[in-house]
């Protein structure tokens, strides 16, 4: 069974605090979404694993660690999940970005797909797919069911928000993806939006309504 993490690091928790105000722009809205998602990069590969490689200092020879096998890959939900993907590069620049894109039916609450665009060698890479929040879970769901139709074998979620009822969908869905969370709220309304949330983040990320 994979797991579950609610990432409770103080930085990322002050951070999701700043961007649920209704007073924060598009600009700061930006900035910290792709913070948020670096420092849980760092948390969310805390377990890849390393091999011993030796190198040459200026004073001598001597072995060091590197990332062991599989490739990496990153690939944002779209469009809200592109918010994510620049902190991402930052801590793991050599990734490769796939695509995929979503929308959901308002009155179905179902995901369309629109776009998918992956790197040639998606199967053999080690895949985290992100989007900033993890409502219903349907868009989730679909994505991650994409990529395993692609060959993907390895394969993570990262959201900033999620409410319960996305996580148990997932888990049921797909209880083989690890699931790394910045803070698990309280519902989903009967809109299909997160109580408390920060309301549509891919509204918030690019300033449109």
């Amino acid at each position: 069974m994979a797991k579950v993490e609610v990432m409770n690091h103080p930085l990322i928790q002050h951070k999701i605090g700043f961007i649920r105000r209704t007073e924060t722009g598009s600009k700061d809205f930006r900035q910290m979404i792709s913070e948020i998602a670096m420092l849980m990069c760092y948390e969310a590969t805390r377990d890849l694993q390393l091999m011993d490689v030796e190198v040459e200092t200026p004073i001598c020879k001597t072995t060091v660690k590197e990332l062991k096998g599989k490739k990496l890959a990153i690939v944002p939900i779209l469009r809200a999940g592109l918010g994510m993907v620049d902190g991402m590069l930052a801590m793991i620049p050599a990734a490769k970005v796939g695509h995929i894109g979503l929308y959901r039916d308002p009155a179905t609450l179902e995901p369309v797909e629109y776009y998918c665009k992956m790197p040639e060698d998606i199967a053999e890479r080690e895949v985290f797919v992100v989007d900033p929040m993890l409502a219903t879970g349907g868009s989730s769901v679909a994505a991650i069911q994409m990529l395993k139709d692609k060959g993907a074998k390895k394969i993570h979620f990262m959201c900033i928000i999620a409410a319960p009822e996305g996580v148990s969908k997932m888990k049921t869905a797909h209880p083989d993806v690890d699931i790394f969370i910045g803070a698990l709220d309280e519902k989903l309304n009967d809109h299909g939006y997160i109580v408390p949330g920060l309301g549509d983040a891919g509204d918030r990320i690019f300033g449109t309504k």
